[in-house]
């Protein structure tokens, strides 16, 4: 259907066919490309092999000197096209952010020169804009002393009806900002707070206190500003903050020590007690009337001199709340203790990886200040994902990926809801040292005229790297 060749990232010395694959995304001539074919099980023997063989700073050369650079996929799926390149690494802000601007021409991406590690203080990363309309030329925007490795420093687009204006998080001094550029005017402000998410008129968003969540999750907080509050298990000081973005004015709506208290439900065993854990908050979401937000509550016990890297690895408990814009009349919509990664499909309706005694872990859609609970795609989206809705379908088409299955690939996909039907898109390996704080996730967005994905991938041996993908065919099939 796509006219690529089956299997065509492989070991060198395999045999191999040439094809050609057309590239037309970006309006640029079909371009002639190497494809090599080689059976699956030589392609997972290899892979094994090179895996055992990578350690420490060499992990880019083994792969690159050892797999071809071609893109892994097959026949039957459409064709992915890397838009940035090396020798430094990309890859962009969280998956449930606005990436692409209203033009859908230009994504947004951070840019780093090392993987493998935690980020240090002085660690600077840029930020840049890459044009699909001009051979995925990058045009550098700014730097960031505040960023992590799962949603980069909250780079994103910022809505409503103003000029074309970015977001991102950054570090001056001891305190965590968040930067403001018009594109075209190059008119720049700061907001005196870091922020995480934002409404869907642009007039405001909330913050965290990335400092905690630094020490909580790593991966998902920000280094070089010490957390005052480390050795408390439910600070009532801080918490979750309301930034104005016009006046610049910031309000306290919930605390630690306000949400841990919030009743539990009776006869639920969670992983960890919430009495003799440390608490924090993770995945900040407004809906999409800007009324009602929705939050993770985590806790988890954790031995005081437990390491980065242990941390990491440990499980937590995990409650779904939401509540009004000010902070008011919060809601416990999953007690279970194990809400993921979720979705506001509208106003009141939340899609979400989570526990439930009906069909356990699953996705569902919860029904805010409800108890109601529906199960989608149960017998096919049957593993956790970055689940989001395409943009124009009426909410008919959900994009989602999977985590590294047993031969280390990963699988972003669509599910057609009417049909109860999985279109995968992509089979991308992702090398083992890729875990943990430092793993690539494919974190899929579409576009907002839900014709294009864009994701982060390792499979090419080229680090991490963004990659575009059409989907327009498979949304809008001709007839």
């Amino acid at each position: 259907m796509w006219g690529l060749s089956d299997g065509e990232f492989c070991p060198p010395k395999l045999h191999y066919n040439r094809s050609i694959c057309p590239l037309p995304f970006d309006g640029q001539p079909a371009v002639k490309t190497w494809r090599i074919v080689v059976k699956r099980r030589h392609f997972l023997k290899e892979t094994l092999r090179v895996q055992q063989a990578i350690l420490g700073t060499s992990i880019l050369a083994n792969w690159q000197t050892t797999f071809a650079s071609a893109t892994l996929q097959s026949s039957n799926l459409p064709p992915i096209r890397r838009i940035t390149d090396g020798p430094k690494f990309h890859w962009r802000g969280y998956y449930d952010k606005l990436l692409f601007d209203t033009s859908n021409r230009y994504v947004l991406s951070n840019q780093v020169s090392f993987e493998h590690r935690s980020p240090e203080p002085n660690d600077r990363i840029q930020v840049g804009m890459i044009d699909l309309q001009s051979q995925s030329k990058w045009t550098e925007l700014g730097s960031s002393n505040a960023w992590n490795w799962q949603q980069g420093c909250m780079l994103q687009w910022l809505p409503g009806d103003g000029p074309a204006t970015i977001l991102w998080n950054d570090r001056i001094d001891d305190q965590f900002v968040c930067h403001r550029l018009e594109i075209e005017s190059g008119k720049r402000s700061t907001l005196p707070m870091a922020v995480y998410c934002v409404a869907p008129n642009g007039r405001w968003g909330l913050s965290v206190d990335f400092r905690r969540l630094n020490d909580c999750r790593p991966g998902y907080g920000y280094c070089g500003i010490p957390d005052p509050h480390a050795s408390k298990a439910t600070p009532s000081e801080t918490g979750i903050w309301r930034v104005d973005f016009e006046t610049g004015q910031t309000k306290l709506l919930l605390t630690y020590d306000q949400i841990a208290k919030l009743n539990y439900d009776e006869g639920i065993k969670f992983g960890f007690d919430p009495t003799k854990s440390k608490h924090w908050f993770n995945h900040l979401l407004i809906n999409p009337t800007g009324d009602r937000f929705l939050f993770l509550h985590r806790w988890r016990e954790t031995p005081p001199d437990a390491s980065r890297e242990k941390i990491s690895k440990t499980g937590f408990s995990t409650r779904m709340i939401t509540c009004d814009v000010d902070g008011s009349h919060p809601f416990v919509v999953d007690p279970y203790g194990k809400t993921s990664h979720f979705v506001w499909r509208d106003a009141t309706s939340i899609c979400a990886w989570a526990f439930h005694p009906s069909h356990r872990d699953r996705f569902y859609l919860f029904h805010d200040r409800s108890r109601t609970v529906e199960g989608v795609g149960v017998d096919v989206m049957t593993q956790n994902g970055h689940n989001t809705y395409v943009p124009m379908t009426d909410n008919q088409w959900i994009l989602n990926d999977t985590y590294p299955d047993k031969g280390r690939e990963q699988h972003p996909y669509l599910y057609h809801i009417p049909s109860n039907r999985r279109v995968d898109i992509a089979s991308l390996l992702s090398p083992a040292p890729y875990t943990a704080e430092f793993r690539c996730d494919n974190h899929p967005c579409a576009s907002r005229d839900g014709t294009k994905v864009i994701l982060d991938s390792t499979h090419e041996g080229l680090g991490r790297q963004v990659y575009l993908i059409d989907i327009d065919e498979i949304i809008h099939p001709k007839v």
